[in-house]
Parts: structure tokens; C-alpha cells; sequence
């Protein structure tokens, strides 16, 4: 037993040296374990499989502002990166934006690659470019902050935990280790997972007001976004149980950010 935990702790040492990386914007360390050609990778393949699999919109002139609002954005997070010592981070990017034909889903999404998704959907909040541009910049702000990396990394972490406790566990009592793997399991959920996830998008919102800012898109749009976005949350659950911020609390820091700007 002795062994087997000098042995994780050896490994977790390792883990940690090889894999931290920084959030651009906010500096924030953070451990990305696989590397950006993988994540751009895979990004590139899931979006292709989505995006085969789904109808997309035949509205010429929605799909063009979509795609001319990505443009300035991800340009703006172009010479934001290359102003900032990270234009390696360039050639892992490949940006794509598409128009998903679904109102129902009020949504969208980004791969890591560059490879994003709206539905049609959003677009009866987002009425006009600037509101696109909120979320446009919110999802360039997930790819360039390296979110879906961090977050997968974050799984390998846990799941490499919970097979060392349960090494160690493997001469107790059946009920007792069950105890303790359930217990292990709420903790990384509730104290890891989901504060992260907020964290990512609180990261997210910042770095897409700062990118709207530099395309010269109002980010005071972002204010008036998600005050819609409140009317529609109602029932939502607790801020700790959610992986997104409430959305009041969501305000109140885009409005602290917008001051930072001016």
C-alpha cells in the first residue's frame, strides 16, 4: 500500500508539471493533459458528425450574419493572441460557424478547433449583430481559453482518482468501499466539476466582451442579452448544482467587466 501511493503521488506530480497552461485574458493556471492538435482533432470530427446529421438553415441573410460576426471576432481573437506572446496557439485553429435549423433549441456551441454552432432558435433572443456577437464572443472565448481541454482533462483526473481509491479500498468490506467511492464521486462532482464549469464560463463571458470590444461591437449588448435570458430561467436549479452561474449573478460581473473596458 505504501508503494502504491508513493507511486500516485509520483504520477500526480508528473500530471501536473507536464500539463499546465495558462487562460488568456485572465491568467488563470490551468492543466490541459491532452495536447491542441488532438482536442482540434476530435473537435473538428464530432462537428462534422453533428453538423451531417443536422439540417441547416436555408436563410441566407441569417447565415451570413452569423458568419460575418464570427469573422470579426475570431480575427479580434487572433491579433488578441498574437499581441499576447500566443500566436503558436494559432495553428490549432481552423473556424468555422454554422446555422443549425432548429427554433426549438435555444442554444449554441463551440468545439475546440475553432468549430462553432448556433440554432435558430437563439436567434429570437439575439436580435441583432451586437447580441450575436455576445455569444459569438462567449464561444471563441471557450476555444481560445482552452475550456474543453481543461474540462477533459478534469474527467481523466477524477476517473485516475477514484481507480486509486478504489485500489486502496480492495481490503475492505464491500459496503464500506461502496460508501466511500459514492462519497468520493458527489465531492468530485459537487466541489470539482461543476464549480469549474462555472468558472469556465464566467472565464468565457469576459474574454467575449473583451473580443467584442476589439471588433467594435457594443459588450453593454451583453447586459441586455441576458437580461432576456433571466425571463427565461425561471425554475432553473441552484447556482452550486449548476454548471452555469445564475444569471443575475451573470450580470452583475458583465457589468464589473464593461467598466474594466471603458
Amino acid at each position: 500500500m505504501g508503494r502504491y501511493r508513493l507511486w500516485l503521488a509520483a504520477a500526480l506530480s508528473f500530471v501536473v508539471l507536464e500539463g499546465c497552461a495558462s487562460v488568456p485574458l485572465t491568467g488563470r493556471r490551468q492543466m490541459n493533459l491532452i495536447p491542441s492538435s488532438q482536442m482540434s482533432a476530435m473537435g473538428a470530427g464530432n462537428y462534422r458528425q453533428v453538423m451531417e446529421s443536422s439540417k441547416l438553415s436555408g436563410d441566407r441573410d441569417k447565415v451570413e450574419m452569423i458568419r460575418r460576426v464570427g469573422g470579426k471576432i475570431s480575427a479580434a481573437a487572433e491579433k488578441f493572441l498574437k499581441e499576447n506572446g500566443r500566436s503558436e496557439d494559432l495553428k490549432y485553429y481552423s473556424w468555422e460557424y454554422n446555422l443549425i435549423d432548429d427554433d426549438e433549441t435555444v442554444n449554441a456551441w463551440a468545439m475546440p478547433g475553432g468549430k462553432i454552432a448556433f440554432y435558430t432558435g437563439i436567434l429570437k433572443l439575439a436580435t441583432t449583430e451586437d447580441e450575436i456577437a455576445v455569444i459569438m464572443g462567449h464561444e471563441v472565448g471557450h476555444v481560445i481559453a482552452n475550456h474543453g481541454n481543461e474540462r477533459m482533462s478534469q474527467m481523466m483526473l477524477v476517473q485516475f482518482g477514484s481507480i486509486a481509491l478504489n485500489k486502496m479500498l480492495e481490503a475492505k468490506p464491500e459496503e464500506t468501499k461502496n460508501i466511500f467511492l459514492t462519497a468520493f464521486g458527489m465531492s468530485a462532482q459537487i466541489g470539482v466539476l461543476l464549480p469549474y464549469s462555472r468558472k469556465h464560463e464566467y472565464e468565457a463571458d469576459w474574454i467575449g466582451l473583451k473580443l467584442m470590444h476589439d471588433a467594435e461591437y457594443d459588450p453593454y449588448a451583453a447586459v441586455e442579452f441576458w437580461n432576456k435570458m433571466i425571463k427565461l430561467s425561471s425554475g432553473s436549479p441552484p447556482e452550486f448544482l449548476s454548471t452555469h452561474p445564475s444569471s443575475s449573478n451573470r450580470v452583475e460581473k458583465m457589468k464589473q467587466n464593461i467598466r474594466k473596458l471603458q
